[in-house]
């Protein structure tokens, strides 16, 4: 029963752990309408490399979910003012 419990908090502080993470990243201040359209940022992500499967705002970021060259899903934050790729999470 214990070894049930330890693995549920671990589990917990895991994920929230990582959503912090992505809460607490800054990508921009620039207010939305100086933001690069989700199909701008799509092709950015695409000449990294990575086969975009979703784009969606997530604060002041935009998420792009894909799949890298090796095959692997990620998570890559992206600035929406510049474009630029400012982190990612690899599955």
């Amino acid at each position: 029963m214990k070894s049930i419990i330890l693995a549920t908090l671990l589990l917990t502080a895991v994920s929230v752990g990582s959503t912090r993470a992505e809460e607490d990243q800054n990508c921009t201040q620039a207010p939305k309408d100086k933001w690069l359209s989700e199909n701008s940022i799509k092709d950015k992500a695409k000449a990294t490399g990575l086969d975009v499967r979703r784009v969606k705002m997530e604060g002041s970021c935009y998420e792009v979910y894909a799949i890298d060259a090796k095959g692997n899903k990620v998570e890559a934050l992206f600035n929406p003012e510049t474009g630029s790729a400012v982190g990612n999470e690899s599955e």
